[in-house]
C-alpha cells in the first residue's frame, strides 16, 4: 500500500487501542494534535488557515461574549478534554458555564464540558461527524456543534443519548439564519462564523 503526502496531511490512527492518558502524556509537543478515542490514538496535522479563521469567529462571537458576561470559561486546541471513552481530545472550542469551571485543573479540563464545536475538515469528515460524534454523545457532552466552512452551515446537537451513542435532538443551520443554542444563551448570525473564510 502506498501512502500519499495528502493522506499525511490529515489524520493518522494507532492500529491497537491499548491508548490512554498516561500513554498520551509521553507524546511530544510538536505541532502535531494527539487525541485517544476509545483507546485508540489518533494523530492529526496542524489545521489550515481557514479552519483556524472559523475557530477566531467562535471565540468573537461566542466565547468572549460570554466571558465578559461572566457566565462561562472557554478556551480553543490544543488543550487536553479528558472525560470518559474520550482521555484526551482536543476539541476545536470548549467551553465550560462559570459555575462549573472548578472542572478546569492542572491545566486540563477533566470533566464534560458544557459546549464543544468542532470545524470539519475537508480532507476528514467522519473525524468529527462520526468517530468524535459518538465521543461525545457517550460521554453525555450536552451540545455539540458541527461546524461545516464548505457549506457554511453549523450542525447543532444535543439531549446526548450515552446507550446509542448518539443526539436526539439535531438542527442545522445556515447563511440567513441566526444560530440558537440549544442549553445556552447564544445566539449568533450564521454569517458572522463564516465571514472571514478565503474560499
Amino acid at each position: 500500500m502506498t501512502v500519499t503526502a495528502t493522506a499525511l496531511e490529515y489524520q493518522l490512527r494507532s492500529i491497537d487501542a491499548s491508548w490512554d492518558y498516561a500513554k498520551w502524556e509521553q507524546l511530544p509537543d510538536d505541532g502535531n494534535r494527539y487525541e485517544v478515542i476509545d483507546g485508540v490514538l489518533y494523530m492529526s496535522t496542524a489545521p489550515g488557515f481557514d479552519h483556524q479563521n472559523v475557530v477566531i469567529a467562535l471565540v468573537e462571537h461566542v466565547g468572549l461574549p460570554l466571558k465578559h458576561a461572566g457566565m462561562a470559561r472557554f478556551s480553543i486546541a490544543p488543550i487536553g478534554l479528558i472525560m470518559p471513552g474520550a482521555d484526551p481530545v482536543q476539541p476545536d472550542f470548549i467551553l465550560v458555564r462559570s459555575d462549573r469551571a472548578g472542572i478546569i485543573s492542572e491545566g486540563r479540563i477533566r470533566a464534560v464540558p458544557d459546549l464543544i464545536a468542532e470545524v470539519v475538515s475537508p480532507s476528514n469528515p467522519s473525524h468529527d461527524t462520526v468517530i468524535k460524534r459518538a465521543a461525545y454523545a457517550r460521554a453525555g457532552v450536552p451540545e455539540y456543534w458541527i461546524v461545516l466552512p464548505d457549506t457554511r452551515e453549523v450542525l447543532v446537537l444535543s439531549e446526548p443519548v450515552a446507550c446509542l451513542a448518539e443526539y436526539a435532538e439535531s438542527h442545522r443551520f445556515t447563511l440567513g439564519m441566526e444560530l440558537v443554542s440549544a442549553t445556552l444563551p447564544i445566539r449568533v448570525p450564521v454569517e458572522s462564523i463564516f465571514k472571514d473564510l478565503t474560499a
